[in-house]
């Protein structure tokens, strides 16, 4: 998978332009409009679907562009490309690709929560994209700008107001395409605007043209959709060699890179050519700037909330005047991550900002390391619209619009992965909706992919969403090493967007994986036996039991290689499988008890909850906002009370056995009381048996 020749960017972007320019059709199964994360993924899923999908995008060159951090993955962020990747979509792959430092993260804690991550060469990474995407059966690519929707009446055989119908092109001849479905991935730019200072410009992206305001006015009047406001920032560029890189804390990359993808068994970059990251920190003097500096920041100014106001990313992407403004006194940590390999750049992790260019200087020079930086381009603030997401149904389709899908920021998500695992799922229904199959779903308890889309139509959004592995109520079953087994199966049987290839993989790890769990279970021998063939090993000298060769790899010190080094002829066969099996033997009890859990969760999830719960003094443990919550609205079944933001997945436990335990004392109540009448009609009949 790694050795692909990739076309060079200008033969890439004549190609492109040549099949453009002679569109063979007028009507196409599914249009994607927006070349971001979102947008690819989705016009790449539609299409292996097998649906006839156009992309539209105002800048072939820009397909596939980093437009903030250059990286992908993370803790949460990582998961997601892995099931990205396993439902074969394309950014595990152009991550594998276009790394340049890869990483762990969370390595100290259990593998269900470590974070796949890698700093990318942007170039790279845009040109992988752009290559997946011309070589893809069924998909052209359009470089135009999408004035506004067609919207006709609805097909009065399906649910909603209104049906998309295509849309319509803004060239010097309007063109309207007429299709079954779109997916709508605007990211940044519906009614965007660019801020730095006190200047203000229309846009998404610095550089690009803002998008037309008759597609944000369809969605409001036409449509009539709730929207809200959201904003954003990035830091400025620095150029490398004026930063004092010594004055920093060198940060190295794993030794051996971990592969994202499923499919590839080694990164293109290999281990001696990683490059580090540098770790520094803020001063006092950078709070004195951003003070300083506040009356000439009109983004940092408009720090309200409200239905239709400007919210703000304070807690998952805050701007260095929002830190410092709301942790005034601390030290705020500041990644310096290398761009590319022959990129002369660095981005500045943790300094977004939209003061002034000037006061930009100022600010990343009170840092030691960068104390005689120069700054290549200026850091500016985004705000834009997005769809309240309570709108959509789990297919990622607008409830009352046929055809209409959305995806990405316009959802109201920040970040790459999150964008790309909803344009991958909106891709897939918006294909099968054309192509008149039933839409497909997945559930919080199969995947990241289902809490992030779950999530977002059952409770909406008040700042952009991030995912976290705190979010997934099952992540010790949602871990990124078996994304393949839970998806890859699915996505091929049921969903339809896997190929072939990669099924094929599956199986042969799924049926390997089996084996040879199967042979560590017939591994079943004495302790004392265990002792002697592993003497370095600590088995307590209490232990009188039989262990399997799974129990003994449950023991922290015990690894797969020490047991096929004393059973060859058994686990010989399995090694490249070493550690996907310690990771299974370590999860197996947990996941045990997680899948009866899911079970009865999902069992008992129209149980219906008393109305004169006092959830306020109730006897179980559960922290006052969650009580605040639930004596506030009341849910009238344990599901409803699951999808309530700010319920812990905790809490539903609880609460589920406080009210079968309650159900329970009713019915053993109710059983004595009739067992009592009982008694009392047998008395009655012998006392009335008796001779008077």
């Amino acid at each position: 998978m790694l050795t692909k020749k990739l076309p060079s960017l200008p033969s890439f972007l004549l190609l492109v332009s040549r099949r453009a320019s002679h569109l063979t059709r007028q009507q196409y199964d599914v249009i994607v409009v927006g070349g971001g994360h979102a947008g690819t993924e989705a016009a790449a899923a539609a299409a292996r679907v097998g649906a006839e999908t156009l992309l539209v995008t105002q800048k072939i060159q820009t397909i596939g562009a980093l437009s903030c951090n250059p990286s992908l993955g993370g803790v949460g962020k990582g998961q997601l490309v892995k099931e990205v990747d396993a439902l074969d979509g394309l950014c595990g792959r152009a991550g594998d690709w276009a790394g340049i430092h890869f990483t762990i993260l969370n390595r100290r804690k259990g593998p269900a929560v470590w974070g796949p991550r890698a700093q990318l060469d942007r170039q790279r990474y845009r040109e992988f994209i752009q290559s997946e995407l011309l070589g893809t059966p069924r998909l052209t690519v359009l470089e135009s700008s999408v004035e506004e929707l067609l919207v006709t009446e609805p097909n009065p055989e399906k649910t909603g107001r209104h049906r998309v119908a295509g849309i319509r092109l803004g060239r010097k001849t309007v063109t309207a395409l007429f299709e079954t479905s779109v997916v709508l991935t605007t990211g940044t730019f519906l009614s965007g605007s660019l801020f730095v200072g006190q200047t203000t410009s229309p846009g998404g992206r610095i550089g690009d043209a803002p998008s037309s305001a008759g597609l944000s006015h369809t969605l409001k009047e036409r449509l009539g959709l709730r929207i809200g406001r959201l904003k954003t920032g990035t830091p400025p560029r620095i150029v490398k060699d004026s930063v004092d890189l010594s004055l920093a804390e060198l940060h190295p990359p794993d030794g051996h890179p971990t592969p994202f993808s499923f499919l590839n068994t080694h990164t293109r970059c290999k281990p001696e050519e990683q490059l580090p990251c540098y770790l520094t920190y803020t001063t006092p003097g950078v709070e004195r700037v951003v003070r300083e500096s506040l009356h000439l920041n009109c983004h940092i100014q408009q720090d309200t909330k409200g239905p239709s106001q400007v919210l703000i990313a304070h807690r998952y992407c805050p701007s260095i005047e929002s830190r410092v403004l709301r942790f005034p006194g601390r030290k705020h940590q500041v990644w310096l991550e290398p761009e590319g390999v022959t990129s002369d750049l660095l981005y500045p992790q943790g300094l977004s900002m939209t003061m002034p260019p000037d006061k930009q200087l100022c600010l990343i020079r009170e840092i030691p390391a960068m104390h005689r930086a120069e700054i290549h381009t200026p850091g500016y603030g985004v705000q834009y619209d997005f769809v309240c997401p309570t709108q959509l149904s789990p297919a990622l389709q607008v409830k009352s619009t046929q055809g209409l899908f959305l995806a990405g920021q316009i959802n109201g998500t920040t970040g790459y992965e999150e964008a790309a695992a909803q344009g991958l799922w909106a891709g897939v229904n918006a294909a099968r909706w054309a192509l008149s199959m039933p839409p497909v779903a997945l559930s919080r308890t199969e995947s990241y992919i289902g809490v992030l889309i779950d999530d977002l139509v059952s409770r909406g959004v008040t700042e952009p969403y991030r995912m976290f592995t705190s979010r997934a109520e099952f992540r010790t079953s949602l871990r990124p090493d078996n994304a393949d087994l839970r998806l890859t199966l699915k996505g091929f049987e049921e969903v339809g967007c896997v190929s072939s290839l990669r099924y094929t993989e599956a199986i042969r790890v799924r049926d390997n994986l089996q084996d040879a769990m199967e042979a560590l279970e017939t591994l079943a021998l004495s302790t004392t036996t265990w002792r002697k063939k592993l003497p370095n090993i600590h088995i307590s000298e209490n232990k009188n039991t039989s262990l399997t060769g799974m129990n003994l790899l449950q023991y922290s010190d015990v690894s797969f290689e020490m047991l096929a080094s004393v059973f060859p002829e058994y686990l010989s066969a399995y090694s490249e499988f070493s550690q996907r099996l310690k990771i299974e033997a370590v999860y197996r009890p947990h996941c045990d008890l997680q899948k009866k859990e899911i079970e009865r969760i999902q069992k008992e999830e129209n149980m219906s909850l008393p109305q004169d719960i006092d959830y306020l003094s109730l006897p179980v443990s559960m922290s006052q906002e969650v009580r605040d919550i639930l004596n506030r609205v009341r849910p009238s079944t344990l599901g409803a009370a699951t999808r309530l933001q700010g319920i812990t997945p905790a809490a539903i436990v609880h609460l589920l056995n406080y009210v079968r335990h309650i159900g329970q004392m009713e019915r053993t109540q109710g059983k004595q009381t009739d067992q009592k009448e009982d008694s009392e009609e047998e008395l009655c009949a012998r006392n009335a048996s008796l001779p008077q």
